[in-house]
């Protein structure tokens, strides 16, 4: 993974005369189209594609936060995806950590977009090495925490799995669906785990269940957000959706405060599988993302 997309063809579609140089850019996207376990609905290796497209349509201006975060978060590159056909879960891993090791430790801020969560574990592999003390947060509505599934030690349902093997700093937001021996293995470990129905009925009745989640990270935090995190009116466009989600306002919400209160050192985004003539899900995740980085870069 070497080369860049013109800035047009990148996250936003910047036009060519505004852009940053990619070499110069603080923030460098890392498209990661990989899929091989999807073990419901499929398609998330069209993801960050379909998010990059959609991106293009997201107004530069944030009506919200008053201000274009794209001129305040030192420039966007975009590279072309990461050629992954001809490999498996563990050579994506190891391709991934390279890359993302390389462009950390010349001061970039890497946002991963990636197919099944599975191919997203050599980003977070990077980050765990490169920074002291960096919890991962993980927003999903699966624990993702068995050994093994179908077989596959590698499937997408044991991506948090993957990321114990070494690292052992994790927090879990969102999460409605988890097997038996993933709630043990979550106990045995006390990893803080903040279930969604818990967090709908905490927030009916006004409680600062973000704070709490803040409060169980470090001061260092990388943010994985499995699309699955929404409630499925919000985010339709996955494999495996689960009732009892988090809102578009919710998840706002809890970016804002981790942005104000800790140093997120990284993000990446999977397991969107876009839909037939259905734009509106990988708009949401475009849109998502340039707040986020609103939110990161603009003070």
């Amino acid at each position: 993974m070497n080369r860049f997309l013109s800035s047009i063809k990148g996250f936003l579609g910047i036009p060519e005369e505004e852009a940053v140089a990619p070499e110069a850019a603080r923030c460098v996207f890392l498209p990661v189209p990989y899929e091989h376990s999807s073990s419901y609905g499929r398609g998330s290796c069209r993801g960050p594609e379909a998010i990059i497209e959609a991106s293009k349509q997201v107004e530069f201006f944030d009506a919200t936060l008053g201000f274009e975060p794209r001129a305040r978060c030192g420039g966007l590159a975009t590279f072309e995806p990461l050629a992954v056909d001809s490999m498996d879960a563990t050579a994506v891993e190891k391709a991934l950590f390279g890359e993302v090791l390389a462009w950390l430790n010349r001061d970039k801020f890497i946002l991963a977009l990636g197919g099944e969560h599975t191919s997203v574990v050599g980003a977070i592999h990077a980050h765990a090495k490169y920074y002291d003390e960096v919890t991962v947060l993980q927003l999903d509505a699966h624990s993702d925490l068995r050994e093994s599934y179908e077989d596959n030690p590698w499937s997408h349902a044991c991506a948090m799995a993957r990321v114990l093997d070494f690292h052992d700093r994790l927090v879990q937001v969102g999460i409605r669906s988890q097997c038996i021996e993933e709630r043990q293995r979550s106990e045995a470990l006390a990893i803080p785990v903040f279930y969604g129905e818990a967090i709908q009925a905490r927030a009916q009745a006004g409680e600062d269940w973000i704070g709490d989640i803040v409060r169980a990270t470090t001061k260092r935090v990388y943010i994985t957000l499995d699309c699955d995190v929404f409630e499925p009116y919000w985010m339709p466009a996955t494999g495996t959706p689960e009732p009892g989600g988090l809102s578009w306002m919710q998840i706002n919400a809890l970016l804002q405060r981790l942005c104000a209160e800790r140093e997120v050192a990284g993000l990446d985004v999977n397991e969107l599988s876009p839909l037939p003539d259905v734009h509106y899900p990988q708009y949401l995740i475009a849109k998502l993302i340039y707040r986020f980085l609103g939110y990161r870069f603009g003070g």
